[in-house]
């Protein structure tokens, strides 16, 4: 795969589309591109100069002289293929201090925590995919929803991300940043892949590519099945299939894409941590054993590149269709000693959207500067979209159902200067406005709402150095709130009046950041950082969904390292890499004893090794994680448990072609890990009618063997 780039004067340009939010805006070289290059880059500001097509190899770029932040970054698929993963979301833990969970099914999305937030499925990370949004806002099941089940990891080309506030082009749910994957165009060669192991797995990935009259034609698809270790299997069936036709005129270049998913499963959720200790289940029970799911994803994108010769265009529509049906029981017999609390959260989703940008070289004040100036459309057509009473899947009432039609477009102009070689600025504004049309059964809680939410965003680079960088910025942003909740009146369960909620939250960051390189292929970055977020959004265990809390500050502390040796102008098959971070994260205008946020992750390490030789037979990677301690309640006297995985993989390549590998997960076999942990009132049979107060655990799965055949032909 290659990718149009130029150098604008002293700056590079990516054409990259105009809805990525973590672009570093980096060149396409690597390791291998020297000092001589970017020395003569720099001399000569007068003309236009295409920079040769190479691939990327992954965190080894060095990013001095082109990133504008020290907590961007961009993964190639050499370092994301080598890393053991559990499930499709955690190629987001190569993003410095992100961590991937799940408290549920593992057919919805994932639980994801970063810079002391914990994000429930997606809240305030913005992911999108080749321009598309994942985020979904007024979702069935949370703000934000960011379902990224439907990838199929052998078809990433490469991870751009950005944490924090500074970019432009972030808008909703950016606040403590955001990421974009890039699929594939093309494959150098077919391949397949089959994978089989403990719990009923069975996987078989296919795919490749091929000439098809001016362009390329790719097609891949995943079957996939599962029941994991839990005394209910999950029967996951998952099905994914993605088509792409990508082909160049001249200077512009163009893609249609087209991604199929569907999946459904049975769900093994949180449990009360004192039904395991009296022995009521075991550690992989449940408590209602009729919970479960099913969803579906499609999608067509199409994208438009040109490059001139001082400037690039992109422009991107895309349209998605989607629907989610989910059962959960979290409190069991609170609300209704009868039936039970289990509860069903459906929608039917129709996406529309559009991203256009253009990135332009100017001269003024004697010196070059690089303006962007992009727009940001969608709309979300939500139907069905409901809450419901149910017992064993039947429902036998309705909360709440709605229809809602909401449209969020933005606007952004980003202007990056390099005033002196080793002084830059970028300075940026943003301007989001909202509408929100809810019409609800109850006829006091339909309703409309408009809102508009300005985002200044600034940066100043120093450059002391060819191997140091130094970085302050900071800016605002925002996340939109669930439109149901922007004109309710009364609630739906106990017919109360409620209170509105602000339709745009305002958050505010600072960042101060260090980007160096050293000793030969270390590549190190610390950031110190800073948010405040007028509303911070919190889960609720008896809806089974966030709703908004009070004002709350973070600060902490983020050091990222990765190490490749490099000899005589050649790459060690060896890597290592090492993100230790730490966050503290406290409410804002509470009561004293207070100020603890629930889930808040406050300790991170992730930490690796990979033997990737390029002509050798043997590979494998050992890749650990660990977060640690964190409050589950306001006055921090509940805290959840640490938690430290070893996941690893070893594996040859023989020469016919055919690659042979053993993964190993939860390696030490830690059995008290657990994914998730909550603190919140629920009722098992029995128990008096006011519940009682306990952790509720969805548990890491035990050490497990997985084996996989694969072939590029």
């Amino acid at each position: 795969m290659c990718r149009w780039s130029c150098s604008l004067g002293a700056i590079t340009v990516i054409a990259l589309p105009a809805a990525v939010v973590a672009q570093p805006m980096v060149p396409r070289d690597t390791a291998r591109a020297d000092s001589t290059r970017r020395d003569s880059t720099r001399r000569d500001t007068a003309r236009v100069h295409p920079l040769e097509a190479v691939r990327v190899l992954g965190r080894i770029d060095d990013l001095i002289g082109t990133a504008t932040s020290a907590s961007e970054g961009r993964v190639g698929a050499a370092d994301l293929r080598a890393r053991p993963i559990t499930r499709e979301g955690e190629l987001l833990e190569t993003v410095p201090g992100l961590i991937v969970t799940q408290h549920s099914g593992e057919g919805k999305a994932n639980q994801y925590f970063v810079r002391g937030f914990n994000l429930d499925h997606g809240t305030d990370f913005q992911t999108r995919v080749d321009g598309m949004p994942v985020n979904m806002p007024t979702h069935a099941h949370g703000q934000g929803y960011t379902d990224l089940n439907f990838l199929i990891p052998e078809l990433v080309d490469h991870l751009d991300y950005q944490l924090g506030v500074s970019r432009a082009a972030l808008g909703d749910f950016g606040s403590a940043g955001g990421a974009e994957f890039h699929l594939a165009r093309t494959l150098d060669r077919p391949f397949a892949t089959v994978e089989t192991g403990a719990n009923g797995l069975g996987r078989l990935a296919a795919g490749g590519s091929t000439r098809v009259g001016p362009g390329d034609l790719l097609v891949a698809g995943e079957l996939k099945s599962y029941d994991g270790p839990w005394a209910r299997a999950e029967r996951i069936s998952k099905l994914s299939g993605l088509a792409r036709y990508s082909w160049a005129n001249g200077a512009s270049r163009f893609s249609l894409l087209a991604m199929a998913y569907h999946n459904h499963w049975d769900s093994n959720d949180q449990v009360a941590e004192r039904a395991v200790d009296d022995g009521a289940i075991s550690r992989y029970g449940q408590i209602d054993s009729t919970d479960g799911g099913r969803t579906q994803r499609y999608s067509l994108s199409g994208e438009w590149q040109h490059l001139g010769r001082a400037s690039v265009q992109t422009v991107q529509v895309y349209g998605i269709r989607s629907a989610l049906t989910l059962f959960s029981d979290f409190t069991y017999f609170l609300d209704d000693p009868v039936n039970g609390d289990q509860f069903s959260q459906a929608e039917r989703r129709t996406v529309v959207g559009a991203n256009a940008a253009d990135v332009r070289q100017i001269e003024a004040f004697g010196v070059t500067h690089r303006v962007t100036v992009g727009v940001q459309t969608r709309a979300d057509l939500i139907d069905g979209l409901g809450l419901y009473h149910t017992v064993a899947q039947r429902i036998i009432g309705t909360v709440r159902d709605d229809r809602v039609r909401e449209t969020g477009s933005g606007v952004y102009a980003e202007a990056e200067s390099r005033w002196t070689p080793w002084f830059r600025t970028v300075l940026g504004l943003r301007e989001d406005a909202y509408t929100f049309d809810v019409r609800s059964d109850r006829a006091e809680n339909s309703g409309d709402r408009t809102a508009a939410i300005a985002s200044p965003k600034a940066s100043v680079i120093l450059t002391p150095s060819r191997w140091a960088e130094l970085y302050v910025s900071g800016g605002y942003g925002f996340h939109s709130n669930d439109a149901r909740g922007t004109v309710i009146r009364v609630d739906p369960s106990s017919g109360d009046s409620v209170a509105r909620v602000d339709p745009l939250v305002r958050s505010r960051g600072a960042e101060v950041g260090l980007r160096a390189t050293t000793v030969g292929g270390l590549r190190s970055t610390v950031s110190l950082w800073a948010l405040n977020l007028d509303s911070e959004l919190l889960f609720t265990g008896d809806a089974g969904t966030t709703e908004p809390s009070a004002a709350s500050r973070r600060a902490g502390v983020t050091f990222a390292n990765f190490y490749r040796p490099v000899a005589s102008g050649r790459l060690f098959a060896l890597a290592l890499d090492a993100d230790v971070s730490f966050a503290r994260a406290r409410f804002s205008g509470v009561d004293a004893g207070q100020t603890h946020i629930p889930g808040a992750l406050e300790q991170v390490l992730a930490a690796g090794a990979t033997w990737a030789p390029r002509e050798g037979r043997v590979f494998g990677a050992l890749r650990l994680r660990h977060f640690g301690s964190y409050p589950l309640i306001e006055d921090n006297s509940v805290r959840a448990r640490a938690s430290t995985l070893l996941n690893g993989d070893v594996g040859c390549r023989l020469s016919t072609g055919v690659q042979l590998q053993l993964t190993v997960l939860n390696l030490l076999d830690n059995r008290r890990a657990d994914d998730i942990q909550y603190y919140y009132t629920s009722r098992l049979a029995g128990e008096p009618a006011g519940g009682v107060d306990d952790v509720h655990v969805h548990p890491v799965e035990p050490r497990q063997l997985r084996l996989s055949l694969g072939r590029r032909f």
